[in-house]
């Protein structure tokens, strides 16, 4: 298992899709294996309310997100966390520029933006499944986590 931060912030656009579900599943994971002193927090550029879809995708898998209260990113600029995650490519230009003097490290996990897809309910719920997938798999490699 890969040496785990002491937290963990997950950075997208909006906080309403990629990094709610990120912070959902790597919560879950912590969980799973034994881990609770990880702090794992969400943000966004400019947060609005969780995307609907999200919370019915991690409710599949047990993880209950009706409760999730979206985070503006420049409130928590602080230094305060050991990683930020950018899910997307604004948000990684963001961390990068809010950090540069700061400690903590910052990476950028390309995944899919399910809001993208248009089509059915189902077509746009297998989206959202793919994208949750891709962020469950990647806790795992990076973190050790959730295998």
């Amino acid at each position: 298992m890969s040496t785990l931060p002491s937290s963990v912030l997950f950075l997208c656009t909006r906080n309403a899709i990629r990094s709610p579900l990120a912070e959902g599943l790597m919560k879950q994971a912590l969980a799973e294996a034994g881990q609770s002193s990880v702090f794992v927090a969400s943000a966004g550029l400019y947060p609005t309310d969780i995307d609907g879809f999200v919370v019915s995708v991690l409710g599949e898998m047990g993880i209950d997100m009706h409760r999730h209260e979206t985070r503006p990113f420049d409130t928590l600029m602080d230094g305060g966390y050991d990683l930020i995650i950018a899910l997307s490519t604004q948000a990684e230009g963001e961390a990068a520029d809010a950090m540069r003097a700061q400690a903590t490290e910052v990476e950028s996990w390309e995944v899919l933006d399910p809001s993208l897809v248009d089509g059915t309910r189902e077509m746009k719920l297998d989206a959202y499944r793919e994208t949750r997938d891709q962020i469950r798999a990647k806790i795992a490699e990076r973190f050790g986590l959730g295998r």
